[in-house]
């Protein structure tokens, strides 16, 4: 579904995201693995096309991205929850919601969208009418997940899920990202959280310093504790 090729990406003159290459089959998740600094957030933000700067090939669903704005990428599918969640002060939790459909063809069916998502987000759920910015962190991440599932993307980059957030709900956040998948939705994912991260994905690339250094199965992966500790430890 996703290929990337030669992927290089800049923030002014530091050159960031250095000729990486990767790719995620439709129906899986992959994580992106690596130290504070390593290159995934820049990597997620290149895909979606926020970086002024970057060249390389990234083709998604067999077309070409690179050089089409985040809208465009939007609406062919691909979704992304940053890791500052952008939860709008002053709106609802079902007001955020509807956001997700505000540059979709589908708008009129936001109430229908939006019974649909609080099925899957049972916490949202009794929450719709409460002040968005109320919400726990651990509430506020399922809000910015529920926003960009809205408009059914195909696949869905996810950027540090469990960061700050109490270890209950991140249980609940990696349960629900494996019920995404079974459901057919494919996930690129940035987690620190190593353990549950590789608990739920099929494949793994390690970055270090803006390079790709490592890849292989999830299940390998979490089993070399020689590997984490060189690449992943704090």
């Amino acid at each position: 579904m996703l290929e990337v090729r030669n992927l290089n990406a800049w923030y002014d003159r530091s050159h960031v995201v250095q000729d990486i290459s990767f790719e995620v089959h439709a129906g899986e998740i992959v994580t992106l693995m690596g130290r504070n600094g390593a290159g995934k957030t820049t990597t997620l933000r290149t895909l979606m096309g926020l970086l002024a700067r970057s060249s390389g090939a990234i083709r998604f669903d067999g077309q070409e991205l690179q050089g089409r704005p985040a809208h465009v990428r939007y609406h062919l599918g691909l979704a992304y929850v940053p890791e500052d969640r952008r939860i709008v002060t002053g709106l609802t939790v079902r007001e955020n919601l509807q956001l997700g459909l505000i540059a979709s063809s589908r708008r009129g069916e936001s109430d229908a969208m939006i019974d649909e998502i609080a099925e899957t987000f049972p916490r949202l759920k009794e929450r719709l009418a409460q002040d968005a910015t109320s919400l726990s962190g651990g509430e506020q991440q399922m809000l910015a997940i529920a926003r960009a599932m809205m408009a059914r993307p195909r696949m869905i980059l996810l950027d540090e899920p469990s960061e700050g957030i109490m270890p209950l709900l991140v249980h609940e956040m990696f349960v629900l990202f494996s019920r995404l998948k079974d459901q057919g939705t494919t996930i690129l994912l940035v987690e620190q959280n190593v353990e549950r991260a590789l608990g739920i994905s099929d494949r793994a690339y390690i970055l270090d310093q803006g390079r790709v250094v490592h890849t292989g199965g999830a299940a390998a992966l979490l089993a070399d504790e020689d590997i984490q500790n060189r690449y992943c430890a704090v």
